[in-house]
């Protein structure tokens, strides 16, 4: 019953007959200005009156889904207690040309009460990322596969190699996040195999971050597409953020399924593998900060985070190859 998509096809078919709708009723104003004709006319009709078909269509799928199969996709001991005795973690940040930062986020997450050591994984920083790092006090790898896909699993594969800590979090490098959400993270973990943080809170979130409105609200879109592919099992509000809490059981089982040449996307994919696996998966708000020095990944500007967007909402509908 979990692998029937209705809801998320049907969802594919809704915004497509949309988008034709829009075409057929952008088109119609420069139709009547400079190209009136009939037969342009019966064109810009059928654009408009048959975009209705994958519209109607699509609906009909997601209702079916949410009123027919959802309860008992639901139905399944959906609360899930599992308290971790040992709540020590081990921190792995991602990094790359973060000179400017590395220091203070590492040092931030030494001095946190339940951190037992922090592992920074350059991804062939060019600067003194690996230098800083080290001396700041954390453990550094330098992954030389490029990449963030590659960098992601080799900071976990490394986080999970210690037996003193069942936990491990991974964030960034950047400053964008804080150790002290590790403690709401923690919280959450009794609950889930993985604790992936959201930063859709208005009131959690810097004035001045790397996430313009449009970056934020087209993240929203995609976490809900994925909600939609694995409705009743997962809420998701956020899925390009770093920053989560894993189980080392959950990433022992689920790591060598993931393939690390996925890039940029690399955090929606790594949930969808995962709830594919069936781990359970919950969101926990966190702090979104200004980030220190500059943006390397797709939050660049505008246009890279529409190109990454779109091969977000790839690799959910169809594969992530």
């Amino acid at each position: 019953m979990r692998t029937k998509k209705f809801a998320l096809y049907g969802t594919f078919f809704c915004i497509t007959g949309i988008f034709f709708y829009l075409i057929g009723v952008f088109v119609a104003i420069p139709r009547r200005i400079f190209f009136d004709s009939p037969s342009l006319l019966h064109l810009n009709e059928l654009l408009v009156w048959y975009s209705g078909v994958p519209l109607v269509f699509g609906f009909s799928l997601i209702l079916f889904d949410l009123f027919v199969l959802y309860p008992a996709k639901r139905s399944n001991d959906y609360i899930f207690e599992n308290n971790v005795p040992n709540t020590s973690v081990t921190v792995v940040l991602t990094a790359y040309n973060d000179e400017e930062s590395i220091a203070t986020a590492v040092s931030d997450f030494l001095s946190h009460r339940l951190v037992k050591r922090v592992i920074v994984i350059s991804n062939n920083s060019r600067d003194r990322t690996f230098d800083a790092a080290i001396a700041a006090g954390a453990i550094t790898f330098n992954e030389l596969r490029p990449g963030y896909g590659s960098c992601v699993h080799r900071a976990l594969s490394e986080g999970i190699k210690f037996d003193d800590t069942d936990l491990t979090v991974l964030c960034e490098g950047d400053m964008t996040f804080r150790a002290y959400d590790i403690d709401k993270l923690v919280s959450y973990i009794p609950h889930a195999d993985i604790v992936n943080g959201t930063r859709t809170v208005e009131q959690l979130r810097a004035k001045d971050t790397q996430l313009s409105t449009f970056m934020f609200y087209g993240n929203l879109f995609v976490g809900k597409l994925l909600e939609i592919k694995h409705i009743g099992h997962a809420t998701f509000t956020d899925v390009g953020t770093t920053y989560k809490i894993c189980r080392n059981s959950a990433l022992t089982k689920l790591l060598p399924k993931l393939n690390p040449s996925v890039n940029l996307e690399f955090n929606p994919y790594f949930l969808d593998i995962a709830l594919q696996n069936n781990l359970r998966v919950i969101e926990c708000p966190i702090t979104f900060h200004k980030r220190i020095g500059l943006s390397k990944g797709g939050n660049v500007n505008n246009l890279v985070a529409l190109k990454l967007g779109f091969r977000m909402i790839k690799g959910i509908l169809f594969n992530w190859d």
